[in-house]
């Protein structure tokens, strides 16, 4: 008897997908369990060991890996917690607005004609206006709680997955298996969960990916602005905004939680530029 031979697709550990995934997973698993991580509390202050710099300078100590910030504050710990923090608004907020604009786009590509009219210029209109400015408003109004960064994020966010969804619908609903569910007596919303979304699952992954940098710079930026998340919460904004004042004596305290911001959004920019060079690939074929 012949031996059934399979092939089995070997994975390229050398491929950009692979190692940016498997470092963004890394990161995302030490912020979920900085709890049990971090050596020390986030928010214990010792002012006797303020300013200690990082253990490859002179003077850093084992204790304090990435040594401490103007008050004493274990920078490794604080990092931890700050992922958590600034990862876990910037992933709420993005499903969030996720969630509104493919809602909207689907309304306004299988809407009669008033709605799709109505539907994009409240789009037009929330394009054309300032991000920080409706945040600033937001916060002014809400307060500066954890849920209110969420949604306002989401509310700023969403005008790209709603002009996506709607280019998509409208080429899409012209297909013959729409027709025919159409013809059938399906409903719009069958339309859209059973024919429509299967189809945007490619597009909708690439812009997501494409689009977490940007939410999760935004947050950095309302915390460094001192607007975001309040001490004594960690946040890497707000680490980077507590230490500006230090950059010349103590370049450590904002130095390392800007690498970590640096480092995810170039993570996630790999991630969805090889995704869409990918996904390019495939519709092509």
């Amino acid at each position: 008897m012949q031996k059934k031979e399979h092939n089995h697709k070997k994975i390229n550990i050398l491929d950009p997908l692979v190692l940016s995934s498997l470092g963004l997973f890394l990161i995302i698993f030490l912020g979920i369990f900085s709890p049990l991580i971090a050596p020390h509390d986030p928010n214990f202050t010792n002012l006797p060991l303020r300013n200690l710099p990082p253990i490859w300078m002179e003077g850093g100590r084992w204790d304090f890996v990435l040594g401490t910030d103007n008050i004493g504050r274990d920078l490794l710990s604080r990092c931890l917690y700050g992922i958590r923090t600034s990862f876990g608004i910037a992933t709420f907020g993005l499903i969030f607005s996720a969630i509104l604009g493919i809602g909207l786009g689907l309304c306004s590509g299988l809407g009669p004609l008033w709605v799709d009219r109505l539907i994009m210029t409240i789009t037009d209109v929330f394009i054309t206006l300032p991000n920080i400015l409706l945040l600033l408003c937001g916060i002014t109004l809400f307060g500066t709680e954890i849920w209110v960064l969420i949604v306002l994020i989401g509310l700023v966010r969403w005008e790209a997955y709603a002009r996506l969804v709607r280019g998509q619908v409208l080429s899409l609903r012209s297909m013959g298996y729409v027709e025919s569910c159409k013809a059938l007596g399906g409903s719009p919303f069958r339309i859209a969960l059973l024919h429509i979304l299967p189809n945007l699952t490619s597009p909708l992954v690439v812009i997501l990916t494409l689009s977490f940098p940007g939410v999760l710079l935004m947050e950095a930026g309302l915390s460094f602005l001192g607007v975001g998340v309040q001490p004594p919460t960690s946040s890497l904004g707000r680490m980077i905004g507590d230490g500006r004042d230090y950059l010349i004596n103590a370049w450590w305290i904002c130095g390392i939680p800007s690498i970590v911001i640096i480092s995810i959004t170039l993570l996630f920019q790999v991630i969805g530029d090889t995704l869409r060079d990918r996904v390019d690939v495939f519709s092509d074929d």
